[in-house]
């Protein structure tokens, strides 16, 4: 099992030195403009708005000619080339209610050979009143999805519609994982087993279930679960270099998570937290230490990161010291933190664009080797970050 070390950071967010220049969004066809610049102890970096007025945009995907598919909350999924952007037709009925909607896109490895999009979203039950998250996928023919096919939902619908996680990852072998909240209303739900809600499960491209995830003919938990006890992962990535995945997780007040996720595991939500309930202050749980059962974060964010995307840094791509580091979004925060590990552990973490480009909600890594981001609730935007010098 994993344990925790608390170690002394170096250059906590101090170390950064901000210049802004907001300027106005261009239109569809204009050059983009920087809007912010940062010297990092070890990068200069730039921002530069490739789209703004998005309203709620939540994930992104990049197609092989690098133009970009972006997902907005209300059930839109936009195609933006050259800040130029079409609405894509042939969408299942979205629920966008609360924290519910039109979720991520990730493109199948084999996107140009088959022309596979998988999306997630909120599906609602045949009254309107309750929600489950939700899995399909659709060829993209021009603009419009053909051929859609619904994979998977969650196996308990819930209200009210929040924490939804829906992070879509392919793995190496093809498969893919899908984060599912804890959906809020009864946290205890994510140490159920036999209930999909706060797990991560692992799927076949087609939606099947793998012969080889870890509880496959256990009659005492869900075929689909890959890991379980997690309140809501809105980030995941899968390392380059070690072939981990690595994600990062809401807690409650102060408790949010960077986790190592490994099939099997239990990550302990709710029984054990390191953060505080939002009403009383008080710490989530009696007991903050994990049991042998219960596998630890490998790093609790304070203050609250409030974790929303995350991508690992190309190799080559930035200043050789960023190769492989880790950068996870932050929504309340507004800002990305770098994250350095060395062998399993957090060594070093550093503050990028603090508040510069509001409320950060999934960070990805382009085909150009840069840093791209979608921001905002209803005035969003997608950004590209680049290398200075």
């Amino acid at each position: 099992m994993m344990s925790i070390r608390v170690r002394p950071l170096l250059a906590l967010g101090g170390a950064s030195v901000v210049a802004l220049a907001t300027v106005a969004s261009p239109a569809p066809g204009q050059a983009q403009e920087v809007v912010a610049e940062q010297r990092t102890q070890y990068q200069q970096i730039r921002a530069v708005e490739v789209a703004g007025d998005l309203e709620q945009p939540w994930g992104l995907a990049f197609l092989p000619d690098g133009s970009q598919l972006v997902t907005e909350r209300p059930g839109r999924l936009l195609h933006i080339a050259d800040g130029e952007r079409t609405q894509v037709s042939g969408l299942p009925q979205v629920s966008s209610r609360n924290q519910g909607g039109l979720l991520d896109v990730v493109l199948h490895p084999d996107f140009e050979e088959n022309g596979w999009v998988y999306l997630t979203y909120s599906k609602a039950d045949e009254a309107g009143q309750e929600t489950v998250p939700a899995l399909v996928r659709a060829r993209l023919d021009g603009h419009a999805l053909v051929d859609l096919e619904h994979l998977f939902e969650s196996n308990t619908y819930t209200s009210p519609g929040r924490h939804y996680g829906s992070r879509i990852l392919f793995l190496e072998d093809g498969t893919l994982l899908m984060t599912i909240g804890d959906r809020g209303a009864q946290p205890e739900r994510a140490q159920d087993p036999m209930d999909h809600s706060g797990s991560v499960v692992r799927l076949n491209a087609d939606g099947t279930v793998p012969a080889d995830n870890p509880f496959v003919g256990d009659d005492s938990v869900a075929d689909e679960i890959w890991s379980w006890g997690h309140r809501n992962i809105q980030g995941i990535v899968l390392h380059p270099g070690t072939g981990e995945v690595w994600a990062t997780e809401h807690g409650p007040r102060g408790g949010d998570e960077l986790n190592l996720i490994r099939p099997g595991h239990n990550y302990g939500w709710p029984t054990v937290s390191l953060g505080r309930d939002y009403r009383t202050q008080e710490p989530w749980s009696d007991r903050r230490e994990h049991g042998a059962e219960m596998t630890p974060p490998v790093w609790e964010f304070l203050p609250t990161l409030a974790p929303s995307g995350l991508a690992v840094v190309p190799a080559d791509a930035f200043a050789s010291t960023w190769d492989h580091n880790l950068l996870a979004g932050g929504l309340a925060s507004q800002r990305i933190q770098r994250i350095v590990l060395e062998e399993g552990e957090v060594v070093h973490m550093e503050e990028i664009l603090p508040f510069d480009l509001g409320r950060i909600r999934d960070v990805r890594t382009g085909p150009d080797n840069h840093i791209w981001v979608l921001t905002g609730e209803n005035e969003g935007g997608l950004y590209r970050l680049e290398p200075v010098g």
